[in-house]
């Protein structure tokens, strides 16, 4: 039996205020408070430092994109994609236009599927450094936070010149891309990729070999397979315990069955394992982009006669992506109208945060931070 399993055994069997033993109170961890990112708020039950139970209340930000997916044209919908999960835009408008394509049997060119592949890989680093900064913020160190964000701010400056957004981007197309890239921006990624592989080996010793960042995360938070299966958990969170699922590889899409890739996983599940795995993801970003420029092929970035207003046949569609945060899939039934009779978005951040309740039993508070930050939770994708 592990500790955090010996002090829930204890604490069960602990009299309740109610009974005249131990005194319990509820902290209330947001909806805005320090240790929460966005508006989420954590109903702590606590007993002196150890967490009984930590309840997510969800909703503040609620703004009905599935029932907005059934009010709009499925070009007219592409922008709120990005609204979202705005850290990982560019895989879910990917997931938009897929359905959407695989639906109307519309086949992006080349070309389109390589830049898609490049600049999703690009924001996938950019989104992993953020959570990056802010979870050493998390665990109270400040330095990483400008680290971070100085090399995110040059994927910014690229993804920038092809799309004229900084974060929510709308730059797929059904049937392709708005416009195609130029050698300026190629040149640019090719050199961002030699300068991020020495900046990953400079986290490791600056941070990830930290004899304290390490006795913060290693065996806090222990997070099993079974867990992971019993709330739907994707992404980081099933590879840091043991589960190598990538969507990339399990249900290949685009371009990526061209490009060679491992997934990392860890069996030991704790949250320097969830750590450990978005790190070695970031290096295999940079391996896939460094394939995809040297791959490249020539031609148009856009199908040819793409319907302006698309009728989707009737029918029951799926198609999903491998988003920073975990599998993300997109759902339209149609009846052959313009707009979709039903849109469901299956995202990853909610499954993630619904194991948390039962992780975190236990636990002493400042290590429930930690595991809540090694979830890396994105608030607009729970309250989509």
């Amino acid at each position: 039996m592990t500790t955090q399993e010996t002090i829930v055994s204890n604490l069960a069997d602990v009299p309740r205020s109610n009974g005249g033993g131990v005194e319990t109170f509820v902290l209330n961890v947001g909806p805005q408070h320090p240790a929460t990112h966005g508006v989420l708020r954590v109903k702590m039950t606590m007993d002196g430092e150890y967490v009984l139970r930590a309840e997510p209340v969800c909703g503040y930000i609620h703004r009905m994109h599935e029932k907005m997916g059934e009010n709009r044209t499925y070009a007219q919908f592409l922008p709120n994609t990005s609204r979202i999960d705005y850290l990982s835009a560019m895989t879910y408008t990917h997931a938009w236009a897929g359905v959407v394509e695989r639906a109307a049997k519309i086949q992006p060119p080349p070309r389109a599927e390589y830049v898609r592949v490049i600049t999703s890989e690009l924001n996938r680093i950019s989104s992993h450094l953020v959570w990056w900064g802010a979870f050493l913020l998390d665990l109270g160190g400040f330095t990483p936070l400008l680290y971070a964000f100085d090399d995110r701010e040059m994927i910014l400056d690229l993804l920038e010149r092809i799309t004229g957004a900084r974060l929510t981007y709308c730059y797929y197309r059904i049937g392709g891309l708005y416009n195609d890239v130029d050698e300026e921006f190629i040149e640019g990624t090719r050199k961002f990729v030699h300068h991020m592989r020495p900046r990953l080996k400079m986290y490791r010793e600056l941070v990830t070999e930290n004899i304290i960042f390490r006795k913060r995360l290693i065996d806090i938070g222990p997070i099993s397979q079974e867990m992971c299966r019993k709330y739907g958990a994707t992404g980081p969170v099933i590879r840091g315990s043991g589960i190598p699922y990538d969507v990339r590889k399990a249900e290949p899409y685009s371009a990526y069955p061209e490009f060679d890739f491992e997934i990392p996983h860890f069996r030991e599940g704790d949250s320097m394992a969830r750590y450990l795995v978005r790190m070695e993801e970031m290096a295999q970003s940079l391996r896939i982009i460094e394939q995809a420029l040297d791959k490249l092929p020539s031609g148009p970035v856009m199908a040819e006669k793409v319907p302006r207003v698309l009728k989707l046949p009737a029918g029951d569609y799926c198609y999903a992506v491998e988003a920073a945060r975990g599998r993300f899939m997109v759902r339209i039934v149609s009846d052959n109208k313009e707009i979709a009779y039903r849109a469901k978005l299956r995202t990853p951040c909610l499954s993630n945060l619904s194991l948390f309740e039962e992780a975190s039993q236990g636990m002493l508070l400042p290590d429930a931070l930690a595991l809540m930050g090694s979830l890396d939770l994105v608030i607009p994708d729970i309250d989509r």
